[in-house]
């Protein structure tokens, strides 16, 4: 079987809608499809999720303010697909996402992150995310205007004195007819290796980060709001580099020049409390109650402390305010030792959704190798095929492949669709060592290559614990 690498359309489907909000339930569950076997369940209710945003901003704007988002929890072993389907939701919804986990946060009172951080670190994600798409929209012009720029530095105008002379000795003709034949020879690329100097920012710390007691949330204070006339006001330092190491320092600095950054600002915080995802793994592990094994700090306090958070509260970010009614939280948790219902009972409300995710088997492998657009098999294909290596995975390989991985999940921990990974590894570690070296480029894998390099390992039950 060898894999063809689609193009920047393949694969695309034809009834998918033009913009996210437009899409239908189904069409979501048909784009996560693309990337994730099975778990209809689970992507069913996040495309409902995704689906009732829309339908809450269709609404007036008093009753669209009453409705709470559709939060979930998602119940299944870890390598099933929970956190990938909540990320490639996400990307669909072309929303602000961040993954957490619950482990990290402490109780207010205790050393550690509270859980207010969580916001903050989704705002920080959505204003990168607003940035690069102005800084997009300005690319074209500020890459004209790094040009003049560029011949600036190469050709000192009249009135810097390096071409001065008077008009009628044709000094300002000459300096033009100069400067558009150096254009010329800086689109051809000619002049890349040119030395010029140029002014770059100051290096400066951004922020500097205060410690408080008592268990808050470190605090990062922006040197540039504190200092603003040493930092904002200060015109860099002047460096010479060549023409192609200045170009994109001088585009970023004219594309900083363009946007709005206010407007930058108010676009984040609104993507965030109307659209932003944060997705919080490992749940189970603080669903204990008093009584239970582990320090409490991690268990009921934490929930308590998350309670606000999901139930909709103000958090203070360095862009300002930030609501959290509207952001849809989803939970996931293998729950091997707990159930949801361990949870306290005003965060079990706040996420009406549960569902349950299939654990994963032989035949589950087999299409994860082979049918999603990001499948194993073709990453591993294109990797080795930048070394002018041709892989060709014979049907029993596959076969042979999901095997293995099933048989070590079931005798040692089961990881899911992660064990593939270290299946793959080991089983084109030599070809992978070889590729620059190897003679013959074309490799063709069959079963009879998987058996002589697994085999061994995978009777070993403890030798796989640690190498598989």
């Amino acid at each position: 079987m060898v894999f063809e690498l689609p193009g920047a359309t393949g694969g695309e489907s034809v009834q998918m809608a033009s913009t996210p909000e437009e899409r239908t339930p189904r069409q979501i569950v048909t784009e996560l499809d693309r990337y994730i076997i099975g778990q209809t369940a689970a992507k069913r209710a996040v495309a409902v999720a995704l689906r009732s945003r829309m339908r809450r901003q269709k609404l007036p704007r008093e009753l669209a303010e009453e409705i709470a988002p559709k939060n979930i929890i998602m119940i299944g072993p870890t390598g099933v697909g929970k956190t990938e389907i909540a990320r490639r939701l996400a990307r669909l919804a072309q929303a602000p996402f961040l993954k957490v986990e619950a482990t990290r946060f402490t109780e207010v009172g205790y050393v550690g992150r509270d859980v207010e951080s969580m916001v903050r670190d989704l705002m920080g994600l959505a204003m990168d995310m607003v940035q690069e798409e102005k800084f997009a929209e300005v690319l074209q012009q500020a890459t004209s205007q790094t040009e003049d720029r560029l011949l600036n530095a190469l050709l000192p105008t009249a009135a810097g004195g390096a071409a001065a002379a008077s008009p009628e000795e044709g000094g300002i003709e000459s300096h033009q007819r100069t400067r558009e034949k150096l254009r010329q020879k800086l689109r051809a690329g000619n002049l890349e290796e040119a030395m010029i100097e140029i002014e770059v920012p100051m290096a400066a710390p951004s922020s500097v980060r205060l410690f408080t007691g008592g268990g808050m949330e470190d605090l990062e204070i922006s040197m540039k709001e504190i200092l603003p006339s040493l930092f904002g006001g200060a015109r860099g330092r002047k460096q010479r580099m060549k023409v192609s190491e200045a170009r994109p320092h001088l585009i970023r600095q004219e594309q900083e020049r363009l946007i709005d950054h206010e407007r930058v600002t108010r676009e984040a915080v609104r993507r965030v409390e109307q659209g932003g995802i944060i997705f919080i793994d490992e749940i189970d592990k603080v669903a204990g109650r008093e009584g239970g094994n582990g320090p409490d700090v991690s268990r009921e306090g934490v929930q308590r402390d998350i309670l606000p958070i999901v139930e909709g509260t103000t958090v203070h970010t360095r862009q300002g305010m930030v609501r959290t009614d509207h952001i849809l939280f989803i939970a996931s948790g293998a729950f091997h030792t707990s159930k949801p219902s361990d949870l306290i009972p005003e965060l079990q409300g706040r996420f009406p959704i549960r569902v349950e995710l299939d654990p994963l088997g032989k035949e589950e492998f087999v299409r994860i190798l082979t049918e999603p657009q990001n499948a194993l098999i073709r990453q591993y294909t294109a990797l080795l095929g930048t070394e002018g290596v041709q892989l060709e995975f014979t049907p029993d390989a596959i076969d042979a492949i999901a095997e293995y991985a099933h048989q070590v999940n079931e005798r040692t921990e089961n990881i899911g669709a992660r064990r593939l990974h270290t299946v793959l590894e080991k089983l084109l570690d030599e070809i992978s060592f070889e590729a620059p070296d190897l003679a013959t480029k074309k490799q063709r894998i069959d079963a009879a290559y998987v058996h002589r390099m697994l085999a061994s390992i995978a009777r070993d039950q403890d030798h796989s614990k640690y190498i598989l």
